[in-house]
């Protein structure tokens, strides 16, 4: 929002919400009643029809320059401005499609108002050429003075400083802007439009080709990578004056009173306002290489929609928790299409780059969703997998690598513990974080607590839990016999005396893990706290308790490009196996944590406060009750 919003800032369809969408539906439906409707023999009008599907391939041009642009940041390749991106400007920039909506709109009443643009042609030269002119002449040189006249305080308070309250831009920075500024924008670009359409030398290429070519332009010039190379320049020299560059409008966003131009610079050297580091910072960002990470989280993909959810997927979906959507079903063609992509694409890719304490973090992700890690028959793959992941990092002098979600199974790979076997000349440290979860459990216990049951599959993390609780006196009871007797095993004698098998529960503290049924939640009295100690939550099954989150903690404010959600955590919240990689790079420890061993919980647990992760507090914990 502008710092003293005027008047038309917000849009007139934002009380709609999601479903503002439907302001097109009549228009579209009206299309579609013009094709089945037409008499026999009648021309069908395709550039009435295709209006819609221009409106979808609009959303889906601008899509693929948010994930290609969160991609190449997260590697870090030819960025230009090294800074961070929080929540709130993702917040601000969600409804970047409310502007492809507004066009929409004006497009099918500008074909029901103008009967000139009624059966337009596939393709018309003249109609190109006197588009091209239009652009370079009014439409650019009208766009700089209105520019400029945005950076008046005036104006730019009451509405271009939404605009530029994105100081490190991505592509749809570029049409976040208020209503009635798009207003302005729209009028300008009509002119060739409209022009063309009054001398009959429009055609849908003239029309589809400018708006593509605009939205090109725009996504490009906020990616905040730098994608023009120098061959491009020296083999054309005026192109400098004709073409702007990524680093040259990121210039504008940080310095503001300069390159004022849209698309061509040339009237920034007519009048003065271009910025005399503009080819410096082009230069710099084209030889910028991404820096080596020093920790890597290695990950996976969840569900078939969890591709939606990861930061170079959907920004806005991202920003959330994971939860699945009803509407995640209308989009199964890029489902299912994405699913293929990960069966033939056999190498983890960067999905997330943060910046820690002046750690570098990347997070890694394997091209398997979580039923196949079930699969007998996908477990070698898998396995391999992983491994390339691990070899590269090591290649790369790595120093972490954490092993997040099923990477690091009992049955899959022992925790980790095969790795270490076949590479034993391994530099970069594994960790599977055990010890860390068990800590965050330990101390998501209210103190005072005498008694707790412990349910669902048995693991590394529930048996350390298990034996830190009994040698501290608290009773510890299991809901099955044969979890009852492997935990009986490890236990010492006097530990296990609290160990207890029972049928009837009364306490309200469940330490819970994959595998805990219905059945077994119902057992539960009401009231009752859920503690998962596992890496995917439990099912909630009961509305009348309570459930915390999976082990993890609240990150600190510097920690840095944090505007996605860990899977189903909340904001700023990090898994705990995925904190304890960062701790081991922290501390310098220089052992690997995984198989067997465990570090030492009061140490690690002292760790993580010590540099700035806080617990997450009972109170936040029961806002996840359904």
């Amino acid at each position: 929002m502008a710092s003293k919003p005027g008047i038309l800032t917000e849009w007139p369809w934002s009380w709609l919400g999601n479903f503002k969408y439907i302001v097109l539906a009549p228009f579209v439906g009206r299309s579609i009643e013009s094709l089945l409707n037409r008499e026999d023999g009648s021309k069908i009008d395709i550039g009435y029809l295709i209006i819609f599907p221009f409106l979808l391939f609009r959303m889906l041009h601008n899509q693929i320059w948010i994930s290609l642009s969160r991609y190449k940041t997260a590697k870090g390749d030819n960025r230009i401005l090294d800074r961070t991106i929080e929540f709130d400007q993702v917040d601000r920039e969600k409804n970047w499609d409310d502007q492809i909506l507004l066009n929409g709109l004006l497009f099918y009443y500008g074909y029901m108002k103008l009967e000139q643009s009624h059966y337009l042609p596939i393709w018309r030269s003249d109609g190109i050429i006197l588009t091209t002119l239009l652009h370079i002449g009014p439409v650019e040189f009208l766009y700089y003075w209105l520019h400029r006249a945005l950076h008046h305080h005036f104006l730019y308070s009451r509405y271009h400083s939404h605009h530029h309250s994105s100081i490190v831009t991505e592509p749809i920075t570029s049409v976040i802007h208020p209503f009635a500024e798009h207003i302005a924008y729209f009028l300008l670009f009509s002119i060739p439009l409209l022009t063309t359409v009054v001398t009959k030398t429009a055609s849908i290429v003239s029309f589809g080709g400018y708006i593509t070519y605009i939205d090109f332009m725009n996504n490009m010039g906020h990616c905040n990578f730098e994608i023009i190379p120098k061959w491009m320049f020296s083999t054309f020299p005026p192109l400098k004056y004709l073409m702007y560059t990524p680093s040259y409008h990121s210039l504008h966003h940080t310095q503001f009173r300069t390159n004022y131009s849209l698309f061509m610079p040339i009237y920034d050297y007519i009048y003065g306002t271009l910025d005399k580091s503009s080819d410096t910072l082009y230069e710099k960002s084209l030889e910028r290489q991404g820096k080596s990470p020093d920790v890597v989280h290695l990950t996976h993909l969840t569900t078939p929609e969890s591709i939606y959810h990861l930061r170079i997927g959907f920004a806005s979906f991202a920003s959330q928790p994971y939860t699945s959507k009803w509407y995640f079903w209308l989009m199964w063609p890029v489902t299912l299409w994405s699913m293929m992509v990960t069966w033939i694409y056999g190498h983890t890719f960067t999905v997330e780059r943060n910046v820690f304490n002046n750690l570098n973090l990347q997070t890694w992700a394997i091209p398997k969703y979580r039923v196949q890690y079930f699969m007998q028959w996908q477990r070698e793959t898998i396995n391999n997998l992983i491994e390339e992941a691990i070899t590269e990092a090591d290649q790369k002098g790595i120093k972490v690598l954490s092993l997040g979600l099923l990477n690091q199974d009992e049955k899959l790979n022992k925790n980790g513990e095969v790795y270490i076997r076949r590479l034993p000349q391994l530099k970069v440290k594994l960790v599977d974080g055990s010890s860390l979860a068990v800590a965050v459990v330990l101390n998501s216990i209210p103190k005072g607590t005498t008694q707790v049951v412990l349910g669902g599959h048995l693991s590394k993390v529930a048996n350390a839990i298990a034996l830190a609780l009994c040698q501290g006196g608290v009773k510890v009871m299991t809901l099955r016999e044969e979890e009852y007797k492997k935990l009986k095993s490890s236990l010492t004698p006097e530990a296990a005396i609290n160990l207890l098998l029972s049928k009837t529960f009364t306490s309200k503290i469940w330490l819970v893990g994959d595998g805990l049924n219905e059945d077994e939640q119902l057992k539960a009295p009401k009231g009752t706290i859920f503690i998962p100690f596992s890496q995917f939550p439990p099912r909630k099954t009961r509305k009348d308790c309570f459930y915390f989150h999976t082990p993890a903690m609240i990150t600190p404010k510097h920690f840095e490009n944090v505007d996605s959600c860990e899977n189903w955590l909340p904001r700023r919240v990090m898994s705990a196996w995925r904190i304890a990689g960062i701790l081991h790079a922290l501390e310098n420890w220089h052992e690997h944590e995984c198989g067997n061993m465990m570090f030492d919980i009061e140490k690690v647990w002292k760790a993580s406060l010590d540099h700035g992760f806080q617990p997450i507090s009972v109170a936040s914990a029961s806002e996840s009750k359904t």
